[in-house]
């Protein structure tokens, strides 16, 4: 059986990790979470790409050889992966051997089937961007901020033949419309393929550029970057060997919206289909990060460390709000104020307060054991009913990508247990020695613990240190059953003690 594969874009060797990065790898785990916990068998690649001009020319200014540097970036994007406990199955390094050989044997075959031809270039060259630039790329004249410094250069290089699949992907796309998620970002390379694409540069002079991937038909040049790191999805997965086919096509390229075109909305599935490979099933484009409604990115001083905010918050609260604050696709700002904000009342009040008056309150008023459910009677249903209906809602959503709308679901029933407590007031009906009023003491306890252990459980795709850690504080044991049956009302915790008093998300240090 194939596995569910999916990927994110890899990233630069030639910086440090942002939040940016961080969102993505969060996204995607996320995502490989929720379908692992459906039953299906993931493969999650992440990596970062290590070739190309800047990175040869940040080594040089440090006096020390860009593998030196590769191999510092590696270490970071890694340490970032572990901290934000992403559960990637490989971690793709392009200076690798499985990988640069896959690049070699790509280029090789195109040369033969005719498909990449040396010709002369003059014209426009980004640097930061790593690209051939035309006019038609100005913006009211001028050359965007993105594109840095501009330089007007004359050489020879390889070109590969992109032009002539112009059609082909025009009407891929037509016939294919859920290739690109959300479907609205389709436009963006519509709008592209408008215009006629030129052939793709492939190559760089050896004395322009070292650092990259000798092509096997030409020792005096090296591979261009999109034609080197695209490949990672395969090379990754044994391109060329039997094992290939249990991952490709991928399910699902996990990428930016400023690299869907023209890189992984173009330039990636011609390269495929020119090498008679299947194309990925989907690319899934996210938005950006914004800061007072400007993207957040080095060149504007607009960076937030990842890291920090994991040091002080816990990596569980950073991933809930990037998820629940991010509109899969759309652009979405961040603002101290709005994290803590997130803390503070959705984690902090809405459900650590809930889990720690459940704790305190079956400590002290039925010995710390989980009471079983004596009596259901309306107010006990009612909450059953709205658990079913919010598990099939967020199940729903989280297969839709949508999983900011999901936790608002799952937060909107952790509020119901609240008001559920608030209505039956265990506290007044501990005081009373009615039978009666002691079953249903025993019974709001219960409910209570019941109802917070399957909330805590759908947020394992976002939250999977704290949906493990909350049934075990409410008494449970470890599971034999699947994830999906584990959503099923039941009387598991019943019998089980509880922990002690747990601050979840302490509230942060103030200064002054």
């Amino acid at each position: 059986m194939k596995n569910f594969y999916i990927t994110t874009a890899i990233d630069y060797a030639n910086g440090a990790p942002h939040l940016g990065h961080a969102y993505e790898k969060v996204l995607t785990d996320v995502i490989a979470r929720f379908r692992r916990l459906m039953g299906d068998q993931v493969h999650f690649l992440t990596g970062i790409d290590e070739h190309g001009q800047k990175v040869q020319q940040s080594a040089r200014q440090r006096g020390i050889e860009p593998i030196e540097l590769c191999d510092e970036a590696a270490v970071a994007f890694k340490g970032l992966c572990e901290k934000l406990l992403i559960s990637n199955d490989d971690f793709i390094r392009t200076t690798e051997e499985r990988h640069t050989s896959v690049v070699r044997a790509l280029l090789q075959k195109l040369y033969d089937d005719g498909q990449i031809y040396e010709a002369e270039y003059t014209g426009y060259y980004s640097t930061r961007a790593e690209q051939f630039l035309q006019e038609k790329d100005k913006v009211n004249g001028e050359w965007p901020e993105i594109y840095g410094e501009v330089t007007e250069i004359a050489e020879k290089n390889y070109f590969f033949k992109l032009s002539e699949y112009q059609d082909w992907l025009i009407g891929y796309l037509k016939e294919n419309e859920n290739f690109i998620v959300p479907r609205y970002r389709l436009k963006q390379i519509q709008e592209f393929l408008k215009e006629p694409i030129n052939d793709l540069c492939i190559s760089r002079p050896r004395e322009r550029l070292e650092w990259g991937i000798e092509l096997p038909f030409d020792k005096d040049y090296v591979t261009y970057v999109w034609f080197d790191a695209l490949v990672n999805y395969i090379s990754a997965v044994g391109f060329g060997t039997a094992d290939f086919e249990k991952n490709w096509p991928a399910d699902f390229h996990v990428i930016g919206k400023d690299i869907l075109v023209p890189s992984h909305g173009v330039y990636w599935p011609i390269m495929l289909k020119a090498c008679g490979i299947p194309l990925p099933k989907a690319l899934l484009v996210h938005g950006w990060w914004l800061k007072s409604g400007q993207k957040m990115s080095k060149s504007t001083g607009e960076v937030i460390d990842p890291l920090d905010l994991i040091d002080q918050f816990g990596v569980d609260s950073f991933r809930y709000f990037v998820t629940r604050e991010m509109n899969v696709g759309q652009d979405s700002e961040f603002s101290t104020e709005l994290f803590l904000s997130r803390y503070n009342n959705d984690l902090g009040n809405d459900l650590g307060n809930l889990l720690n008056r459940t704790l305190n309150m079956t400590a002290r008023y039925v010995d710390g054991t989980v009471p079983s459910i004596e009596l259901e009677e309306d107010t006990e249903k009612e909450l059953q009913k709205s658990w079913g209906e919010t598990r099939d809602e967020v199940l729903r959503l989280f297969e839709g990508f949508q999983f900011h709308q999901g936790l608002e679901k799952t937060f909107q029933f952790i509020r119901s247990i609240n008001r559920y407590a608030e209505q039956r007031a265990p506290w007044k009906l501990a005081k009373s020695e009615d039978a009666k009023e002691q079953s249903l003491l025993k019974t709001t306890l219960g409910t209570m613990a019941e109802s917070l252990r399957l909330a805590s459980l759908l947020l394992a795709p976002v939250m999977p240190e704290i949906a493990n850690k909350i049934p075990r504080l409410l008494g449970g044991q470890e599971s034999s059953v699947s994830w999906k049956e584990s959503l099923e009302w039941s009387n598991t915790l019943v019998g089980g003690r509880v922990a002690g008093k747990t601050i979840l998300f302490p509230r942060p240090e103030t200064s002054g």
